[in-house]
C-alpha cells in the first residue's frame, strides 16, 4: 500500500474508479493504470486479461508492486521474474501461486529497472543500510503477459517507510518516462539476453555478470528448482531439471521476441555431471553457454 501510495504521488493520474476487479487509477499522459485489489496478488491467476477485457485496453506488461519477507530480516529492495518452473506434479498450484512446472514471462524491463534501483540507492542515504537484491524466478501469479515483481523487504518496519517508498516511485518514473524522459528497458527487437541457471536465491554470481555486461536479463533459476534424480550408470539424468531449464528458456524467449537468449551457469553451484547434462540440454535447443572472457565480448 505505501509503493501504491508512493507511485500515486507522483501525480498526473485520474481519480480511482471502482470496477468489477479492483480500484483503477489512469496516467492521463501516459498509457499506464495502476490497479488495487482486495485478493493477494500471488493468487490473482489471470487479473492481466480480466483487466484487459474490463478497462477494454491492450496490457503489454504487468509491474506488481509487493512486499518482500526474508529470515534473515536485512533491509532490501528486489526485482524478480515469477513462475514455478522448477515444481512437480506440472499443472498443479503451487502453494505459493502460479502453476507448477510453468514460468511466466519477465519483462524486457528488468536489467533497467535493476540498474536504476542500484543507482537510485548508491546516491542515496538508504546506501549504507539497504541491500539492493536480484532474486531467482519464484511465486505466482499465472499471468501470460511479462511480468516483474518490484519490492520491499524485509519487515514490517522497512514495509511502513516512506522514504523507501518514495524512492521505488522515483525508480518506476524514470523507467517509465513518467518524468518526460525517454523510456527505459524498451526492447528494440533484437539483442543478447541471459539467462542464469544454478545458485541460491539472491543469485551473486548471475547479478555481477548483469552488472558487469550490460546484458538484458531473464529467468533466473536457483539450484533447489532444478531437481535431479539419483544418477544411474549409463543414463542420462532424469527429474525435473530438463523442464525447469527449457521452460524458463521459452519463457524466455517469449518475453523478448527475436533476441538472442544465451546462458550463464554458477557452475559451482553444480555436480559435474549435473553441469555437463545442463549444457547438453541447452545445446540441443539453440542456447549457447557462456563463461569467463566469452560473457563480455
Amino acid at each position: 500500500m505505501n509503493l501504491h501510495q508512493a507511485v500515486l504521488s507522483l501525480g498526473g493520474w485520474s481519480d480511482s474508479e471502482d470496477c468489477e476487479h479492483g480500484i483503477v487509477n489512469v496516467h492521463r499522459e501516459y498509457p499506464i493504470h495502476i490497479l488495487l485489489i482486495e485478493e493477494l496478488h500471488i493468487h490473482a491467476d489471470g487479473l492481466d486479461v480480466i483487466h484487459e477485457k474490463v478497462c477494454n485496453v491492450i496490457v503489454e506488461e504487468v509491474l506488481v508492486l509487493s512486499r518482500h519477507s526474508a529470515k534473515s530480516g536485512r533491509p532490501s529492495l528486489s526485482v524478480h521474474a515469477i513462475g514455478v518452473p522448477g515444481e512437480i506434479p506440472h499443472g498443479e498450484t503451487a502453494f505459493a501461486g502460479g502453476m507448477k512446472g510453468l514460468a511466466i514471462p519477465p519483462s524486457p524491463r528488468f536489467s533497467a529497472i535493476f540498474r536504476q534501483l542500484q543507482h537510485e540507492v548508491s546516491k542515496s542515504p538508504l546506501v549504507d543500510e539497504f541491500e539492493v537484491i536480484l532474486e531467482t524466478t519464484h511465486h505466482g501469479p499465472i499471468f501470460t503477459r511479462p511480468t516483474l515483481y518490484l519490492e520491499i523487504g524485509s519487515t514490517e518496519m522497512e514495509w511502513g517507510r516512506q522514504d523507501v517508498s518514495h524512492l521505488w516511485a522515483r525508480v518506476i518514473s524514470d523507467v517509465l518516462g513518467l518524468n518526460g524522459k525517454p523510456l527505459m528497458g524498451e526492447w528494440p527487437g533484437h539483442g543478447e539476453v541471459m539467462v542464469g541457471f544454478g545458485g541460491g536465491h539472491y543469485a551473486p554470481r548471475h547479478t555481477a555478470v548483469i552488472n558487469q555486461g550490460g546484458f538484458w536479463m531473464g529467468h533466473i533459476i536457483a539450484n533447489y528448482a532444478l531437481i535431479f534424480d539419483e544418477l544411474k550408470d549409463g543414463e542420462s539424468p532424469s527429474g525435473p531439471w530438463k523442464h525447469a531449464v527449457e521452460e524458463a528458456v521459452k519463457s524466455t524467449r517469449l518475453g523478448f521476441p527475436g533476441g538472442a537468449v544465451f546462458a550463464h551457469l554458477d557452475r559451482k553451484s553444480f555436480k559435474g555431471w549435473q553441469r555437463t547434462a545442463i549444457i547438453q540440454l541447452l545445446d540441443e535447443i539453440g542456447v549457447e553457454v557462456r563463461r569467463g572472457r566469452d560473457m563480455f565480448r
